[in-house]
């Protein structure tokens, strides 16, 4: 990846995410591994073992990997893009089932649906990543319903 092409996807994940997410996800002092369309476009960023960092939509907005989860966790403001769930949902969050409104204990104000959130342990360990489909209010005062769509869990 040249530096252009760093920089641009830098500031989309700074767009995305906020302020610091586009260096974490994509430092400068780090490889990464770029996978393109056939027209050229990224379509998937890795590190070198092939984790997935993140993929880049035809929307233009990334979703997380679970690489790039851990990243932002890293970097960005306690609590920024997370939901929280408890042990009685975690094994089937790390198993990559979708997280429900009653089982959310807490979540980023800020989430809105079909943004990438972090799904994590209320102990803090990171358990998945996955899209939003609930407004963050919505999570907390729904007894029914899918609050956030995993995309990939964290097995280890």
């Amino acid at each position: 990846m040249n530096a252009d092409e760093r920089a641009t996807l830098t500031t989309v994940a700074d767009y995305q995410f906020g302020a610091g997410a586009g260096a974490a996800l994509f430092p400068t002092d780090e490889p990464i591994d770029v996978i393109r369309t056939s027209s050229g476009r990224p379509a998937q960023i890795q590190v070198p073992d092939g984790e997935r960092i993140v993929s880049y939509g035809n929307d233009g907005r990334f979703t997380l990997g679970i690489a790039g989860g851990e990243r932002l966790l890293a970097a960005l403001p306690e609590g920024a893009y997370t939901v929280v769930v408890g042990d009685d949902s975690e094994p089937f969050v790390r198993d990559g089932k979708n997280v429900f409104a009653k089982f959310v204990r807490d979540v980023d104000p800020a989430v809105r649906p079909v943004d990438e959130v972090a799904v994590v342990h209320e102990e803090g360990d990171l358990l998945a990543v996955g899209r939003a489909e609930l407004p963050a209010s919505a999570m907390l005062d729904f007894k029914t319903g899918m609050a956030v769509k995993v995309r990939e869990g964290r097995t280890e």
